[in-house]
């Protein structure tokens, strides 16, 4: 199976190609913008593998939760594509993906608790345990104010073994105290292309591909700015 896959739901940029189980990538971390870069990749790792867009079977995407303007280019750019060559798409979560590059870091921790910083004195979160090298639910992603995780994460992972991974922590230093039990946490861990093109190889071997026109963001939350008396309310735990 052949697969293209993007993630661009944080700054830092990817695109995948998966050829057969084996995967070759592109990436940088891009503060604002980025958009010129991904066609230009797509193209340079079809043309090392000597393939074209025809040779393709399907297009993945990480669907978030991440920066509304990255999900949108990856969302669009996929769904385009797609279009143009009538293949099928599947959105990978972008917290799931996460959960694989940090699991193929720590082998050893087969629970998962991912983090993303959502701005706004928010981070983005979810739980999955790894089988068979595939994250599977615990807790399904979600927005929230740091302080307020330990009542809502704390009871879930209160067993050993779990391992804390994504830029959450950094941005939030007192995260890792508030959600419990953590035997680790890799802060610098981003979801890559990679990720998604791996997770998305097994949800095609099982049919789950769509229509280029259902493909979607997964935004969680609903805006994009907090007004000032929100801003003002808030505290922060940085």
């Amino acid at each position: 199976m052949n697969l293209l896959a993007l993630e661009t739901a944080t700054q830092r940029l990817s695109v995948a190609l998966w050829r057969d189980g084996v995967c070759h990538e592109r990436a940088a971390e891009v503060v604002n913008g980025g958009s010129e870069r991904l066609l230009p990749w797509v193209q340079a790792l079809l043309a090392e593998a000597d393939m074209d867009f025809t040779a393709l079977d399907g297009l993945a995407f990480g669907a978030g939760p991440g920066g509304f303007t990255g999900l949108r280019l990856a969302c669009g750019v996929v769904q385009g594509l797609a279009c143009g060559l009538d293949l099928p798409v599947v959105g990978i979560p972008s917290l799931e993906a996460l959960a694989r590059v940090a699991w193929e870091q720590e082998q050893d921790c087969a629970r998962i608790f991912a983090c993303l910083d959502a701005r706004m004195d928010e981070v983005y979160c979810a739980a999955y345990e790894i089988r068979d090298g595939l994250p599977e639910i615990v807790l399904a992603p979600f927005v929230a104010a740091p302080q307020t995780l330990g009542e809502r994460v704390r009871p879930l992972l209160m067993n050993e073994g779990w391992l804390g991974c994504g830029d959450g922590f950094a941005a939030y230093p007192a995260l890792a105290d508030q959600v419990g039990r953590l035997e680790r946490v890799i802060p610098g861990c981003w979801p890559t292309a990679a990720a998604v093109a791996h997770l998305a190889a097994a949800r095609f071997a099982q049919g789950e591909g769509v229509d280029a026109a259902l493909a979607a963001p997964l935004y969680v939350r609903d805006k994009v700015a907090l007004t000032t008396a929100e801003r003002l309310a808030r505290g922060g735990m940085k």
